[in-house]
């Protein structure tokens, strides 16, 4: 059965909008080998509508720089899942969407054939994790305080703590901290 694997970057009070701290080569870098072990990336529409077009673009116009670039084309080269209940279209062939039964359809995605699925934003995921879905955690915690913004998993609700266990640990620059969390 593939692996379902969530990746997120957070900052150190838990915030996890992109837009309140910044990146780094080595956090595009993280994500893009992290994204080179998948075939399928699934996102619900609100985190879907951040990264399509902007990084199929990116991947066409070669507009920045060599490691974001290198992140854009492998994200381009992947499929795509929008859940959604509120979109029905998308022009991006690439781009499949689930509507309905989502927790069914994820499952079948899970038994076919082929690498890992990642997924990302937050309250899909969410949801995968109630479910008991997701495999693998990738979380980047940088080393800012914003003091608002959205935070991780206020949405979700276990019937049960999740057993985790801490399979690997990487300290990127300027002091973010990459870990790997993997379902006991």
């Amino acid at each position: 059965m593939r692996k379902l694997v969530y990746g997120i970057n957070m900052s150190l009070d838990g915030c996890c909008d992109h837009t309140k701290f910044g990146g780094g080569d080595d956090i595009h870098n993280y994500f893009r080998e992290l994204l080179e072990d998948a075939d399928l990336i699934i996102y619900g529409r609100k985190t879907y509508e951040l990264m399509v077009p902007f990084w199929p673009q990116v991947a066409q116009t070669q507009s920045m720089d060599a490691t974001v670039n290198a992140f854009a084309k492998t994200f381009a080269g992947i499929n795509r899942v929008l859940v959604s209940r509120t979109i029905t279209h998308t022009d991006d062939e690439r781009t499949t969407i689930i509507n309905k039964n989502v927790r069914e359809e994820i499952l079948k995605l899970k038994q076919q054939p082929g690498k890992a699925i990642s997924i990302g934003g937050v309250e899909l995921p969410a949801q995968l994790i109630e479910w008991g879905l997701v495999d693998e955690f990738h979380i980047v915690v940088h080393p800012v305080m914003v003091g608002q913004g959205r935070r991780l998993f206020t949405e979700m609700h276990l019937p049960e703590n999740l057993g985790l266990k801490l399979s690997a640990s990487q300290t990127l620059s300027r002091g973010c901290v990459a870990l790997r969390y993997d379902k006991v």
